[in-house]
């Protein structure tokens, strides 16, 4: 079994916002995109006037955060996350608001059969151990001509950063991945299973890092990347290198490959 689909390290990476939050703050605020990935994501959700919604894996509630403006006061919003502490965070940020609130699993969804005009599964169905089984959930749980909108990751995704974190720790990394589990190149296949119309859309982003603690930051929030700071040594070569792309090139350049497909 990877570590992403394992249940104690996923409730351990997030059991509060905490890991989460840094791995976002280093993708808000070093983008090169034109648009924020939430907004460019929001662009493509088309649900009716009086659409009741619900997201799987809500996290911290960033994307709801980010689109709040742009949300009709009609639509019935159920935030749900497999983290009871992740649910509190986000029902304390949200409180007094049209959101509802649920810790669950996407493995038995507890709501009848053609629940959902729209359903959100953000960058986590890598993260369950029967994905399949959680997509016939949905499948089940989604109005006919309903939407499902999974945002991920591809392969090469935050490929410097890997190959940076092998070259100074000697760890190289033989689990499988997120991108590997549910991405860009496999998803399609893997929605087809239970979907009878999948589209893909990629964004253009990459990152120019130009602060080295916000990328420590992220390095230290999870499991991938912390073999670069594990001891005192490689953490020293990991800032040396970084440190050095942005003397001479002005940032440290990492890839991305992010997506979202739409199902149903």
């Amino acid at each position: 079994m990877s570590n992403y689909t394992d249940t104690i390290f996923v409730k351990t990476q997030y059991g509060t916002s905490a890991n989460l939050d840094a791995r976002i703050a280093l993708h808000q605020n070093f983008s090169t995109a034109s648009e924020h990935f939430h907004d460019w994501l929001f662009d493509h959700v088309h649900l009716p006037h009086n659409a009741r919604v619900l997201e799987i894996g809500c996290g911290s509630g960033a994307l709801w955060e980010r689109v709040r403006g742009k949300i009709p006061n009609t639509w019935n919003i159920i935030l749900s996350d497999f983290s009871l502490g992740m649910a509190r965070t986000v029902q304390e940020k949200f409180l007094a608001s049209r959101f509802s609130f649920l810790a669950s699993d996407a493995q038995s969804l507890p709501f009848p059969n053609e629940s959902f005009d729209g359903i959100f599964a953000n960058h986590m169905l890598y993260h369950i151990p029967d994905m399949h089984r959680a997509l016939a959930e949905i499948r089940h749980v989604l109005k006919r001509g309903g939407t499902l909108y999974a945002a991920t990751n591809g392969m090469g995704h935050m490929r410097e950063l890997t190959e940076l974190t092998t070259t100074v720790s000697g760890v190289t990394f033989t689990e499988q991945t997120p991108e590997r589990l549910f991405g860009l190149e496999n998803g399609a296949a893997i929605l087809e299973h239970h979907f009878a119309h999948v589209t893909r859309d990629v964004q253009a982003n990459d990152l120019r890092v130009t602060e080295i603690e916000p990328l420590i930051a992220y390095v230290n929030s999870g499991l991938m990347y912390k073999a670069a700071t594990r001891t005192a040594q490689s953490e020293q070569a990991f800032r040396r290198h970084v440190q050095h792309a942005i003397d001479t090139q002005g940032a440290f350049h990492i890839t991305k490959a992010v997506g979202l497909f739409m199902a149903g």
